[in-house]
């Protein structure tokens, strides 16, 4: 209280009021009289209780007082309603409560030096706020209002540190054969980057094994663009290795934000790609005879970076892109087979509102049942604040479209099939408007803010990811640069979308991104198709547009990571890896002939460096596969993975005539220059 008196509630006075209060109660119980100050009837009431009141007696009244009092509120009903009540299911609620507990113990214990010592007080704090929960949301909020990117780190890289691992091993043992393994993807011959991609293999076979293999699964692992390695998804990816027995997973270990921002990691992803591809696997360790079958995963920031991948690929060989590669006979990288997209970042453009055309994406007819409650939660804000509850619904499916997505005729609501319904429809409509209409609003907020009080991802975490993924130099611009937020894609582009399978929760602030995402996709699917029926190209009433979207009741982000708190998450683990499987089935590519080589467009041509490449052998084709030691290596800081070959990773300027990406950003950044290294990198 002294210190809001004062005006002054700031940590620092706090700290010095706490220490003045001990300091003088400490003294006097040293040196002044045992029964108190003489004030009123202090001492006649201590000697009273002293001789029938045991010291035990004492301190249980005492922490009873104490207990009584901090849950008055609750007591006697006056203590505001619990905003996530309703919120999450059980089990998920759970779970969350022990990451809470365990953000607030390593968060409080981040600044003891002594690493050993900092790892065991990180369990032990958190140990103390699993019985404190209250304590440990308090401290999550302080934090999480004034988070930095050591927040950021220590939190989400928290799964890979000793005490912690060896808990997990415990309550969820891996049963693989095969650790995960290490390696070095060599960059295109192409490429304006010559540092190696680190990435780590999950197999279930040996190298021999691998090298007959002719699919391949490739994983950008999550992280909010600054933080966590594969090793941080062992779980996930060791559970598919095991699931689809033949086809190696790959995650890219790419690198960092702020000390490598926007577009370093994605043209990172995006060489792992383009190396696969024309090394015919042998980067990998596969044997090159074969063109591998790819599929693209990704989750949160990897979901950003699978669908900025499948982007690039696309606008490289699209009749509207720069052109540079539009040349007779040219088909570019091949799409990969299909993308798994769990609960992925896509719109780096955080707003308030939606749009109506945003909202009509989700009310749209073939989504309705996967989105009925995302639609119904935008809804009810309305009646729950005003306290107004309308004896009936109002009508949400006037801007939906009929099954194929063309829009239906209607009239005040209602479907009109002919002249004759029209006259029904308006008798109707006049008795109606005598009736009160229910109050209600088309306004609608994004899930961002509809959440904003989520448990695991806030708005103060997604504002400094997206800043320090952008960077200090760029100024994007967000309505427009797709691989920066692919959900601004051209409908040309989504149109070519490749099969996607969004796995995500109905609470989790990126909810919007995933359904918007896959409306836009099944909208441009359907266009095209509408038109090819028109021509009579196509037949039946309905498209197989490729794209299915899961989204489960009663949980937020992250889930599976909380494989070991979260059972149910080992569940969507095995559905997508089911999915996975079921993309990757033997069948014959468009891109391959029977002896395996690539076809369409003859030899690829040497050219400059390109999105869909030149060169069909590259300089480093034949160089041998460079993989570590079982063991493996966590994740090092930033200019320490960008070491390679000898020399220093910067953050340079892209300044190659002929990279996409730097040429998507001319006009819209500046420098990238390294802040922590005087000695550049000769990419």
């Amino acid at each position: 209280m002294i210190d809001h008196v004062l005006g002054r509630p700031s940590r620092r006075f706090r700290k010095v009021q706490v220490i003045s209060v001990l300091l003088f109660w400490s003294v006097y119980l040293v040196g002044g009289n045992s029964h108190g100050p003489p004030i009123l009837f202090l001492r006649k009431i201590s000697r009273y209780f002293t001789k029938r009141l045991t010291p035990f007696q004492t301190v249980t009244l005492t922490l009873l007082y104490l207990y009584v009092s901090r849950n008055f509120a609750k007591l006697f009903n006056l203590e505001s309603p619990e905003p996530l009540a309703n919120l999450y299911t059980r089990s998920y609620f759970r779970a969350t409560w022990v990451m809470t507990a365990l953000d607030a113990g390593f968060w409080t214990a981040m600044r003891i030096k002594t690493r050993w010592l900092r790892d065991l007080c990180s369990v032990i704090f958190s140990l103390y706020y699993l019985v404190a929960a209250e304590q440990a949301d308090e401290k999550v909020r302080r934090v999480r209002a004034t988070i930095t990117i050591d927040h950021m780190r220590v939190s989400w890289n928290k799964s890979t540190t000793p005490y912690l691992k060896f808990i997990t091993n415990l309550l969820h043992p891996s049963t693989n054969k095969f650790a995960p393994r290490h390696i070095r993807i060599p960059r295109p011959k192409e490429s304006v980057y010559r540092t190696p991609i680190d990435a780590w293999i999950y197999f279930e076979g040996t190298r021999e094994e691998l090298q007959l293999c002719k699919k391949v699964i490739l994983d950008f692992p999550g992280g909010g663009f600054v933080a966590m390695s594969p090793r941080h998804y062992d779980d996930k990816l060791l559970c598919w290795a095991r699931r689809c027995p033949g086809v190696p997973v790959i995650a890219v270990d790419y690198k960092n934000a702020p000390e490598f921002p926007y577009p370093y990691a994605l043209n990172e992803c995006y060489d792992v790609y383009h190396s696969i591809i024309f090394t015919r696997g042998k980067c990998i360790g596969l044997s090159g005879d074969f063109l591998p079958r790819i599929a693209l995963s990704g989750d949160s920031a990897g979901g950003n970076y699978a669908a900025g991948v499948t982007l690039m690929i696309l606008d490289s060989t699209s009749t509207s892109s720069t052109g540079h590669l539009m040349e007779e006979g040219w088909k570019g990288l091949p799409l990969p087979d299909g993308l798994v997209l769990i609960y992925p970042s896509l719109d780096l453009n955080i707003g308030s509102w939606m749009s109506d055309d945003q909202m009509k994406l989700i009310r749209q007819r073939g989504m309705r049942k996967t989105n009925k409650n995302v639609v119904k939660r935008k809804s009810e804000y309305f009646e729950r604040a005003s306290g107004i509850k309308p004896a009936t619904r109002p009508n949400d499916d006037d801007d939906e479209g009929d099954s194929d997505g063309e829009p239906s005729h209607r009239k005040n609501g209602v479907p009109v099939v002919n002249e004759a319904d029209q006259n029904v429809v308006g008798r109707a409509a006049s008795v109606d408007t005598s009736k009160p209409k229910p109050l209600s609003t088309r306004l609608a907020m994004t899930s961002r803010l509809s959440y904003f009080n989520d448990r695991i991802l806030t708005p103060e975490m997604m504002r400094a990811m997206v800043i320090l993924y952008i960077g200090p130099h760029n100024r994007p611009d967000f309505t427009t640069d797709f691989l920066l937020s692919p959900i601004v894609a051209p409908e040309s582009l989504l149109a070519r979308f490749p099969k996607t399978f969004f796995l995500t929760g109905e609470r989790d602030p990126l909810v919007d991104d995933t359904v918007i995402f896959a409306g836009r996709i099944r909208q441009a699917k359907q266009a095209v198709w509408r038109h090819r029926r028109d021509m009579g190209l196509e037949h039946g009433s309905t498209s197989d547009d490729g794209i299915e979207v899961s989204l489960i009741p009663g949980i937020s982000h992250g889930f599976l990571q909380m494989g070991a708190l979260y059972p149910e998450a080992t569940r969507e683990i095995n559905r997508c890896a089911s999915w996975l499987q079921e993309l990757l089935e033997d069948k014959p590519s468009e891109y391959e002939d029977a002896d395996g080589d690539v076809t369409g467009s003859g030899k690829h041509r040497k050219r400059e460096r390109s999105y869909t490449g030149g060169s069909m052998t590259s300089g480093d084709e034949d160089r041998p596969l460079e993989m570590a030691p079982l063991s493996g290596r966590a994740r090092g800081s930033g200019m320490a993975r960008g070491r390679g070959s000898g020399r220093r990773g910067s953050n340079v300027t892209l300044g190659s005539e002929v990279d996409l990406v730097g040429r998507r950003m001319q006009g819209l950044a500046g420098g990238l220059t390294a802040g922590v290294d005087d000695e550049a990198d000769d990419y």
